[in-house]
C-alpha cells in the first residue's frame, strides 16, 4: 500500500522497531527517519509537538540520556528550554514518533500506531517478546 508514513526511528530501540514492524504488517513501508543520525529542524520538531497534541515535556526521553545531568527534572523550565535540549541532545527526544496522514502520534507503546494507520494489520503480530499485540484475522489483540 502507498501511504506517505514517516517514523522517526532508533533502530536500537526495542519500541521503535515494533512500531515499525507493526507499520509493515499493515502493508506499508514508511519513510525511516532515523533522528539520531538527522535530526529534525527545531522548526519541524515544534510542529510535530503540536500535531501530536503533547507537550515538549511529553516528548522528553529520560532513560538512557543526559536528562538528569542536564537539570530537565525541573518544572519551572520552560517548552522552549525543552525544546533546545532536545535540537541539542537529539537523544532526549523520545520515540518512536510516527506521522500518517491520520495524525501524529508518539507510539509507546507501540500498537498505539494502530490508531493512526490507513490500513489494517495484515495479519498477526507479536512484539520481540512474544506479546501478541495482532491475531491472526488482523485485529489487535487489547491487555
Amino acid at each position: 500500500m502507498i501511504a506517505d508514513i514517516v517514523i522517526y526511528h532508533n533502530p536500537e530501540c526495542g519500541t521503535s522497531r515494533n512500531t515499525l514492524a507493526l507499520i509493515r504488517n499493515a502493508g506499508i513501508e514508511p519513510h525511516i527517519v532515523e533522528y539520531l543520525k538527522t535530526p529534525p529542524s527545531r522548526a519541524l520538531l515544534e510542529q510535530l509537538i503540536e500535531r501530536a497534541g503533547i507537550s515538549p515535556r511529553d516528548l522528553l526521553r529520560e532513560k538512557g540520556t543526559s536528562y538528569a545531568e542536564l537539570g530537565l527534572g525541573d518544572e519551572s523550565l520552560g517548552d522552549a528550554a525543552l525544546v533546545d535540549a532536545m535540537m541539542a541532545h537529539p537523544m532526549l527526544i523520545n520515540r518512536p514518533l510516527v506521522v500518517s496522514p491520520l495524525g501524529v502520534k508518539l507510539c509507546r507503546p507501540c500498537e498505539a500506531v494502530i490508531d493512526i494507520l490507513p490500513a489494517r494489520q495484515l495479519g498477526a503480530f507479536a512484539k520481540e517478546d512474544g506479546e501478541q499485540v495482532v491475531d491472526a484475522a488482523g485485529n489487535h489483540v487489547q491487555a
